[in-house]
């Protein structure tokens, strides 16, 4: 444990269409902690660009304490943002956050809050946590910048975290840090929070039309996954992947359809077009690159499957999205 008679401050950087319970996740289980302990150890701030209202993806709006350049040195600095967050102004914001670092605060973000903190430049090639949703999309923006697939990152100088689940248990270790693990074991309990994750976890992945998640799918049909996610950009024929799992390609074509309800090359498919739209919602590629980046040789095929799996053109999804966005932000995972 840390020196007590000092206390931990905490701020959460919020953008508008944040999720809430980012923003929850981060200040009820400190909140808990100063309450069981009688102590106050723990503080927090929710700070805004502009010290304005902001609304989160949810349509709630909350208050800030203060704006961004007012901020004083913290000891964490979150971010909390849809993956299209940007600042208004930022070479100010930029300038508060380099006197941050130089205050010694160590910035992180929660979510799609990674964009908008990989945009400062400040990151570098630190590797990021990124949420499983937001992978594609991140990794077209920002190519040199390692993407680790655990819940929390905490290697270098910052602290990325998946989502809100995640950020609920990276706030339970900095109580076992402060506090010990008695504290931190009776928050956990308050809210009913059992398995505290380690953040080198892998993130759960969910397993398309299943009600399972990828790691609990059979072995040879899990690998056939990767094959296909490792294959995105340049397809590969089935009977090669069922060749590298060590199946016939009838074989694995009967436990695939056992396992997901699907075929191979329906699920396959589902996988290109639900990165495809990560692309076309949170990056400004041309459709037609987007088409090329999920392995699509022309835009017609593309548009053509795309519509076929979310009822829409990859042109009116990106429409709608903007403007939804201008109307309420964006509606995100919070998890």
């Amino acid at each position: 444990m840390t020196n007590q008679t000092e206390k931990t401050t905490l701020g959460i950087l919020i953008f508008p269409g944040f999720p809430m319970a980012c923003l929850t996740s981060c200040i009820e289980p400190l909140r808990a902690a100063n309450e069981i302990s009688g102590k106050d150890v723990f503080s927090w701030v929710v700070i805004a660009e502009n010290n304005e209202p902001v609304r989160s993806s949810s349509g709630v709006t909350f208050s800030a304490d203060l704006a961004l350049a007012d901020v004083k040195p913290l000891d964490h600095l979150l971010f909390a943002a849809s993956p299209n967050s940007v600042f208004d102004n930022p070479s100010k914001a930029n300038a508060a956050l380099q006197r941050m670092l130089r205050g010694k605060t160590r910035l992180g973000a929660i979510s799609g809050g990674v964009f908008p903190l990989a945009r400062t430049r400040l990151t570098g090639e630190s590797p990021l946590s990124v949420h499983w949703c937001y992978e594609a999309a991140f990794q077209a923006e920002f190519p040199e910048i390692p993407i680790q697939g655990t819940v929390i990152c905490t290697e270098g100088a910052f602290t990325s975290i998946s989502g809100a689940s995640a950020v609920f248990d990276y706030m339970l270790t900095l109580i076992e840090e402060r506090m010990g693990g008695d504290i931190m074991a009776e928050v956990a309990c308050w809210f009913q929070h059992p398995f505290i994750r380690s953040g080198a976890m892998t993130q759960k992945v969910p397993a398309i039309s299943t009600a399972k998640s990828q790691d609990l799918l059979p072995k040879q049909v899990a690998r056939a996954i990767q094959h296909f996610a490792e294959h995105i950009e340049s397809p590969i024929q089935i009977s090669e992947v069922a060749e590298a799992v060590g199946l016939s390609t009838r074989t694995l074509e009967r436990g695939f359809k056992k396992a997901t309800g699907q075929s191979p090359l329906s699920y396959y498919r589902k996988m290109r077009m639900n990165q495809a739209r990560q692309l076309v919602l949170y990056t400004n590629d041309p459709i037609a690159e987007v088409a090329y980046m999920v392995g699509y040789a022309t835009p017609g095929a593309f548009m053509r499957h795309y519509r076929e799996t979310f009822g829409v053109t990859p042109i009116s999804d990106r429409r709608a999205k903007n403007s939804m966005r201008v109307g309420s932000g964006d509606v995100l995972p919070s998890g």
